[in-house]
């Protein structure tokens, strides 16, 4: 292990700053870029096509979005360290990721208790203003984010569900919300687009559990990779960026058809995200096991923030 991680003193600010993983913090981060875009472009549009009133892009509420997934993204990562270590999980021995506070001895049980307390209540605090843009119902999914930000851990990823949590919670509700917060409805490309950025997330999930699936099989661990084999998550792997660029390029393809078109030179630019991608995966091939699958979990992860930054720059110069 790193020297330095050797040294960190238990519940110090450097040990709170390992336990939030700034890393996963673009994960968190994507979505909410990804729907701003949109909805600028799209409300830039109708300023420019209508004269009838229409919305306009608000600042406020694009950075409360962004600090509610933020917070809660954090309140996870603590969430998931604190039950996994309860639950065993994080023995320091056989553990292949990186390592985590509570296991290691930076964060205390008691502490980190605490830490997820005061940052679900900093989440609610930063997400309930967003009513005042986007109606009362947006109390419901910040209670069911909040919810299921604590069932993932203490029972649904060991179910097989995790892969469809994240196509909700880092596609759909941050992507649709968003929006709609901004724009006052959710379109059919905007849904594409929540879909594809939901299935560009999963890619993460996807290597972590194939990196797991011996531990997880022993610990009785149900994920997808359990259920159906290591070959099938590789190709699953691959299948999973494919789609997430494809799919949001439809509505453009089909209005192109339709002699209507709605495509530019930039429109395709969300398919450079492919070649690091298929890089990736093959890497991931080639490892196949072990603790060498965390620089794929890392190349992953910056591979999402990329696709993130691709379909935002399409949107916003197209």
């Amino acid at each position: 292990m790193n020297q330095t991680l050797k040294t960190v003193r238990t519940n110090s600010l450097q040990a709170w700053f390992l336990a939030a993983r700034p890393k996963t913090l673009t994960g968190a981060a994507a979505p909410v870029m990804i729907a701003l875009s949109a909805a600028w472009s799209d409300l830039k549009i109708m300023g420019q096509s209508s004269s009838e009133p229409h919305p306009t892009f608000c600042w406020t509420p694009a950075l409360l979005c962004l600090l509610f997934a933020l917070l809660m993204q954090v309140d996870a990562n603590f969430v998931n360290d604190y039950f996994d270590f309860r639950k065993g999980r994080d023995d320091r021995e056989t553990r292949l990721g990186p390592p985590r506070a509570c296991s290691e001895g930076w964060i205390t049980l008691k502490a980190m208790k605490w830490g997820i307390a005061i940052t679900t209540f900093l989440a609610c605090l930063a997400g309930l203003p967003l009513v005042l843009w986007g109606g009362w119902w947006l109390v419901a999914i910040g209670v069911a984010c909040v919810v299921f930000c604590f069932l993932y851990t203490t029972l649904l990823a060991g179910l097989g569900l995790g892969d469809v949590l994240v196509l909700v919670f880092f596609g759909l509700v941050p992507v649709c919300a968003t929006y709609f917060i901004q724009a006052g409805e959710v379109t059919l490309p905007v849904l594409l687009l929540s879909i594809g950025m939901g299935l560009a997330t999963d890619c993460l999930l996807v290597v972590n559990n194939y990196r797991d699936r011996e531990q997880d099989l022993t610990a009785g661990k149900r994920t997808i990779v359990v259920l159906l084999g290591g070959r099938f998550a590789e190709y699953l792997y691959l299948a999973l960026g494919i789609v997430a660029v494809l799919l949001p390029l439809l509505p453009a393809f089909y209005s192109t058809l339709n002699a209507n078109p709605n495509f530019s030179p930039f429109t395709p630019l969300p398919l450079l995200y492919l070649i690091p991608h298929i890089l990736t995966w093959l890497r991931m091939k080639r490892l196949h096991s072990g603790r060498p699958l965390n620089a794929v979990l890392g190349q992953t992860a910056a591979n999402i923030f990329l696709y993130a930054i691709l379909e935002s720059l399409s949107l916003l110069v197209a």
